[in-house]
């Protein structure tokens, strides 16, 4: 006999199940999604020990007719699809046809089920040997027929489906040892069903872990939903978005950087509906938020994608967790720029407005003795001028401070004084400011850098006696590969002997740096990197660095006016929650807040 024969089929439904039967909490997700498929209304969840010993799904959808459900337990049966063009255009969870097969190849699986016309419900189970195979039919449709072979037997039933998983690996179990603590399997069961409520609010969920209710989730609108399931601190740090460019659509919530997390436990991407794990749009959302977090951060978000189902293959894996896109450059770059668009409006047209008439608050700190910021926008110059005006006129010293019921004032409020010369006390509607004004002003200058150039060419500075810079062999010779990526950023430097370079010009936003430091540092990137890659990328960092070493220094005394004209000028600037390393700028804190830390009312 041959090395190579035919595997029975249980034992090719079992190795289908290490795919997708991983833990309890796979199993729920396949019955989930044939739940939603199936247009429930209500799902209830029942799980003991964990999922392992039991599981328990109840809905009242659709149902399953009689006369289909021998074959709910045959593997690639399924009635989603029929053809390779409803493959390529999959609209529905569920499509493979080999969930519960591969399950109840694993575990004691009961299907009970009512379709709508029906006048009783009908109950299939594996608990049983199936019937023998008609000798004349042979084993020519292997698994199908066993599985159409299960006995059909009536049950009462009022509507729906109740699918029943014992038992877990209770065949294999070898794959039990790998499974985790109770607490852990059922944590992952819930995480499951946070995702599936997530990408359906309009249906009910209930959730109970050995006769304990643990959630209860009526239908809702998304925003009640995000809110049950995400909680209360995540919204008020959170910015709805909802962009669209031809078939694509983004829709959904996006934390700013002072909500962010030390994992990314809190980050649910669903593609048409399905909850999924895809690098391209990982990275995409990694990009939109690297100018205003910290590297060892993860940004939080709930994020929907919807585009042509036959833009998109969803049967990359069983799990259906993962997905490819015909168009990948493009969608990464429409999620990129939809989330950087979102995360960059500035905090005057996302919180208050900025552009009310301004209030001088009461002041009768000295003025300080040194030079301004060198503000120049219009808006703040006239502000600068109006407050000298006030505070020339002794009558007008000492002005009403805005009121929480003060309308006009500003997001930011208006500066009271400084704390350690480090940072600013300002007073808002809401109660009052701290903000870190080094940080605030390296944000606006990082912003304005950025603009500067993004506006053509950057403006460049000859020096009179060309800077010559030590180099090495390889600096040099990437000195002559890279002339034109070196021109595009604004150097133009050459070779001026055997181990040093000469530079002639650079850019005139970097005059003030260490020039030999940055420059060796770019010619390090070039030589590694392709050059459209660190134009792009490095400009970024240099620019950071530069807003970085011009920004205000702490320990600096500022007049009110200079205050009150970096508050204005963050309520205009993008991303100015943050500075160039993730940190926050400034932090509210309420008049409540105060009352509590006061004990006042109690």
């Amino acid at each position: 006999m041959g090395a190579i024969k035919p595997l029975p089929d249980l034992l090719i439904s079992q190795i289908a199940a290490g795919e997708v039967v991983e833990r309890p909490a796979s199993v729920l997700k396949e019955l989930l999604e044939n739940s939603l498929d199936a247009g429930a209304t209500k799902i209830d969840v029942q799980l003991e020990e964990g999922g392992v010993r039991l599981m328990r799904v109840s809905d009242d959808g659709g149902g399953i007719a009689a006369e289909d459900l021998p074959l709910a337990l045959a593997r690639h049966a399924t009635s989603k699809i029929a053809s390779l063009d409803d493959l390529e255009r999959v609209a529905s969870f569920g499509f493979r046809g080999e969930a519960l097969a591969s399950i109840a190849a694993v575990a004691r699986v009961t299907v009970t089920s009512r379709a709508q016309s029906a006048r009783h419900g009908q109950r299939i189970s594996n608990h049983h040997p199936p019937a023998p195979l008609p000798e004349e039919g042979g084993d020519k449709f292997g698994a199908a027929l066993r599985a159409a072979n299960y006995p059909v037997e009536p049950a009462a039933l009022s509507a729906g489906t109740v699918i029943e998983v014992a038992d877990l690996y209770f065949s294999t179990p070898a794959r039990r040892k790998f499974l985790k603590s109770e607490a852990t399997e059922y944590a992952h069961c819930d995480e499951v069903l946070r995702r599936m409520a997530l990408a359906r609010p309009d249906v009910a969920f209930t959730l109970s872990h050995n006769g304990a209710a643990k959630r209860r989730l009526a239908s809702a609108d998304f925003s009640a939903r995000a809110r049950a399931i995400i909680g209360d601190d995540f919204f008020p740090q959170a910015r709805a978005l909802d962009e669209s460019a031809g078939p694509l659509r983004l829709s959904g919530l996006a934390a700013l950087p002072a909500y962010s997390r030390a994992g990314r436990d809190e980050q649910y991407f669903f593609v048409n509906g399905r909850f999924v794990r895809d690098k391209l749009l990982a990275h995409a959302a990694r990009q939109a938020w690297a100018d205003i977090l910290h590297g060892a951060r993860h940004p939080a978000y709930v994020l929907f994608l919807e585009l042509d189902p036959a833009g998109v293959d969803v049967n990359v894996h069983p799990a259906k967790t993962e997905v490819r896109f015909r168009d990948a450059r493009g969608i990464h770059q429409f999620v990129f720029h939809a989330l950087q668009r979102t995360l960059a409006v500035p905090l005057a047209a996302a919180g208050g407005d900025a552009a009310a008439a301004p209030r001088v608050v009461a002041a009768t700190y000295p003025q300080a003795r040194q030079g301004s910021l060198g503000v120049g926008e219009p808006a703040a110059r006239a502000y600068v001028e109006f407050a000298r005006a006030a505070f020339a006129d002794e009558a007008s010293a000492v002005a009403p401070a805005p009121t929480p019921e003060d309308a006009t004032s500003p997001l930011l409020g208006y500066a009271l004084g400084q704390l350690h010369g480090i940072y600013i006390l300002a007073q808002n509607a809401q109660g009052m400011v701290l903000v870190d004004m080094h940080a605030a002003h390296e944000r606006i200058l990082y912003e304005k850098l950025k603009a500067a150039l993004d506006a053509g060419p950057p403006a460049t500075q000859a020096l009179l006696v060309p800077l010559v810079i030590a180099a090495s062999a390889a600096e040099l010779a990437t000195v002559e590969e890279q002339q034109e990526a070196l021109l595009a950023l604004g150097f133009e430097a050459a070779a001026a002997g055997p181990r040093e370079i000469a530079l002639r010009r650079l850019p005139a936003l970097l005059a003030g740096g260490r020039i030999d430091e940055l420059l060796r540092s770019l010619l390090r990137e070039l030589a590694e990197h392709p050059a459209s890659r660190v134009i792009e990328a490095r400009r970024n960092e240099l620019l950071a660095t530069m807003a970085c070493h011009g920004a205000v220094r702490a320990h600096r005394s500022l007049t009110l006016p200079e205050m009150n004209a970096l508050l204005r000028q963050m309520e205009e600037t993008e991303r100015a929650d943050q500075c160039n390393h993730g940190r926050p700028t400034w932090v509210p804190v309420s008049l409540a807040e105060l009352d509590r830390l006061f004990m006042r009312g109690r």
